[in-house]
């Protein structure tokens, strides 16, 4: 298991580099995260939902993404609810103190008629383990948040049911790493400080010799070695899931590139459909809500949001809705992804509820569809033709629209509820193709060839990974630690 001594500290990037490693090195690996919290997911081969780093992490081991690897996902409405999907499915949405809880409180459980979501997930990880070898857990947050020790599903409770050694990873970048990583260690139980078997400090800059006694200090106050200093890495693109990354996004607008704004929603989700876009060297791709740069860009996008009237509301209260339709009018070209795909329609009607208050919003008219809020959710992965090329993507969206058409365009607007529409060649040189004014500002940069397999690139980007995590982490150890009887 990576355990984490707080959020965004590498946990899941350790753990993808790690079943690379493995896989390499003759395993037959699989990732498992018991619950996570994000709203970045993604669609199984059966047609339903996972954490996307779940999927990624399955990826980089070589095998097809299964809800066993992620069996609880919450899914963030508001500061205070979240979609439970369980198994792949939503079971409703839950309120955060009740559902904590429930978890702690089996008599309310049983009245209640609710899920024991501790079995459930106890019972994917067991699944999993009896298909694969090894499994590559991963923890959330921090393990030191003793206030919720009795309801925590996903860190020290569940490394004890794995019977997993634990190595914990801490954020030297953002500094208090001695402080972090020896209070979260002191603070277990001490049935659970024995897991803790290694330590793995992230994100270091800098000449990493100055570290060498910093590391000795550690592994003397805590009497757990440092198994690796990973230092910072800005060359390997690895798809990433927690929001939290999102705010190291580029921001303002660039001279002499094709410029796309993604229009920043309060509740975006799956925001990896623009990793693609983000790296071309014709593009500048950045997000805001600022009214004067949307209508700047070249190229707008709507994405994908888990609130949607909520955030169209939104739009109009802030003045982008307005931005982007006066952007068109202009001539600038509109992509709408799910969520915004919705947004970009006449009407978007929620009788049941089912996202919250907001009966109905008027859509910004770019498109002629109604969509309607319904119970059922759409979950799968898609094949799709665009301009005589066979695509990929998939979909994961509530509600259900007046139309056939996978993808709907219209004068310089088009719209889809495809993830990943974005990551595929054909669909990129056509948006560029047709910024007329755009081609001739890029052409300081050569020609671009044709992205040929995201798949490969993302091949790629896991072989990068694998070898700077060996570089730094000392794999044999781990494989010594992992193989001990005690």
């Amino acid at each position: 298991m990576l355990a984490g001594t707080g959020s965004d500290v590498g946990k899941s990037v350790i753990a993808t580099a790690l079943c690379r490693i493995f896989l390499q090195d003759g395993y037959h690996p699989a990732p498992f995260k018991a619950q996570n919290m994000a709203l970045n997911s993604y669609a199984t081969p059966e047609g339903l939902e996972i954490g996307r780093a779940q999927a990624v992490q399955a990826e980089a081991a070589g095998i097809a993404c299964h809800t066993d690897m992620n069996p609880l996902l919450l899914k963030p409405n508001s500061d205070h609810t979240s979609q439970v999907i369980l198994n792949g499915k939503p079971i409703g949405n839950k309120n955060a103190y009740d559902y904590w809880r429930r978890q702690g409180d089996k008599e309310t459980r049983r009245q209640d008629n609710t899920f024991d979501f501790r079995s459930e997930v106890c019972k994917a990880f067991d699944r999993l383990n009896a298909r694969f070898t090894p499994i590559v857990m991963e923890g959330a947050g921090s393990i030191s948040e003793i206030n919720l020790r009795a309801t925590d599903l996903v860190n020290l409770p569940m490394a004890r049911h794995a019977k997993a050694d634990v190595i914990l990873v801490g954020d030297i970048d953002r500094g208090g790493v001695f402080a972090s990583v020896y209070g979260s260690i002191a603070l277990q139980a001490p049935e659970d400080r024995k897991l803790i078997k290694g330590i793995i400090i992230n994100k270091f800059r800098g000449d990493m010799r100055l570290f060498d006694e910093g590391r000795r200090m550690l592994e003397d106050i805590c009497g757990i070695p440092v198994l690796g200093v990973v230092p910072y890495y800005k060359d390997i693109y690895i798809e990433e899931e927690d929001s939290v990354s999102l705010e190291k996004k580029q921001r303002e607008i660039a001279e002499g590139k094709v410029n796309i704004a993604v229009v920043l929603l309060r509740h975006i989700s799956n925001f990896t459909d623009f990793d693609t876009l983000e790296r071309d060297p014709r593009v500048n791709l950045f997000y805001t809500n600022n009214v004067a740069d949307i209508q700047r860009a070249d190229i707008i996008i709507l994405p994908g949001t888990k609130s949607t009237l909520d955030d169209l509301l939104e739009l109009r209260r802030n003045g982008c809705a307005q931005a982007i339709q006066r952007a068109h009018r202009d001539g600038k070209t509109v992509i709408g992804i799910c969520g915004g795909y919705q947004m970009l329609g006449q009407s978007v009607s929620d009788p049941d509820g089912i996202e919250g208050s907001i009966a109905s919003l008027p859509g910004l008219g770019l498109l002629p569809i109604h969509t309607t809020m319904t119970p059922e959710k759409t979950t799968r992965q898609v094949t799709f033709q665009f301009e005589g090329h066979t695509c990929q993507g998939y979909e994961i969206h509530q509600g259900i629209s007046d139309t056939n058409e996978a993808i709907l365009q219209t004068d310089h607007c088009i719209g889809t509820y495809i993830h990943g529409f974005l990551d595929n060649a054909p669909v990129i040189e056509h948006l560029l193709n047709q910024r007329d004014r755009s081609l001739d500002s890029v052409q300081n940069h050569g020609p671009v060839p044709l992205i040929q397999s995201y798949a490969d690139f993302k091949e790629q980007q896991y072989d990068k990974l694998a070898d700077h995590v060996r570089k730094y982490v000392d794999i044999p150890r781990l494989y010594q630690i992992l193989t001990d009887d005690d």
